[in-house]
């Protein structure tokens, strides 16, 4: 009897696992397409738009312009995304895709952020670039987070996994230029500086004082800048 217990207690634990990836996993195509319409009306919003009529298609539901035009970096982090998501292309409505155009001026970084919902395959064109990502907290509480960096020189393609806080940095004295995919029409961005100390309303600063163990003039300090959304 407990050997049997044991095994079927066994087949639960290995359907239910089964269960969860199919349920974590994105859902099967069940039409060609789903071109997205715009949603601002909607009461209910679930990480998707809603499909426009397939008659009424047209070639245009699929055709982003641009990418070829630099992005403005004339701002305190010298660096500009473009990016092509389900918001400026409603044919990747439900793709599992996306991507963007990252400009660097010389010394431009793109600041320490996540994607909460997608990898980053990032291809660098022209420049040089020192990237890296940092694991997420380790399960032995003496290490420290593992920081993985590398220097890129045009045709090189570093990864950056789902939700890891990356970054890239141009090192070089010309401009930079990199195309990024991501696997998620809609892949979301939490820049971590802008997310901290620019907030509205404002986090408490005796919260991030204490968070970051410093004085409180320095977190009134930070979170008096003003943090540009990239």
């Amino acid at each position: 009897m407990k050997m049997g217990f044991g095994l079927c207690a066994i087949n639960v634990v290995v359907m239910l696992w089964w269960a969860s990836i199919a349920y974590a996993a994105d859902p099967g195509q069940l039409q060609d397409f789903c071109v997205a319409l715009p949603d601002s009306k909607s009461d209910v919003f679930v990480n998707g738009k809603f499909c426009k009529d397939p008659n009424l298609v047209v070639a245009k539901d699929f055709l982003f312009q641009g990418l070829n035009i630099p992005g403005n970096t004339s701002n305190q982090l010298g660096s500009a995304v473009t990016a092509v998501n389900v918001n400026q292309l409603p044919g990747l409505n439900t793709l599992g895709v996306s991507l963007a155009r990252i400009d660097y001026a010389p010394y431009g970084l793109n600041p320490p952020h996540t994607h909460p919902r997608a990898s980053e395959a990032l291809l660098l064109l022209e420049g040089t670039l020192y990237v890296g990502f940092v694991t997420s907290n380790p399960a032995d509480p003496n290490q420290r987070n593992k920081l993985f960096t590398k220097y890129l020189k045009p045709g090189d393609v570093f990864i950056f996994p789902q939700g890891l806080i990356h970054f890239q940095f141009n090192v070089g004295k010309t401009n930079a230029v990199a195309f990024a995919g991501f696997g998620n029409q809609n892949p979301g961005v939490i820049t971590i500086a802008n997310a901290v100390f620019g907030s509205d309303p404002k986090i408490n600063p005796d919260v991030l004082a204490k968070a970051f163990q410093v004085e409180k003039n320095i977190i009134d300090i930070l979170q008096a800048q003003f943090w540009p959304n990239l």
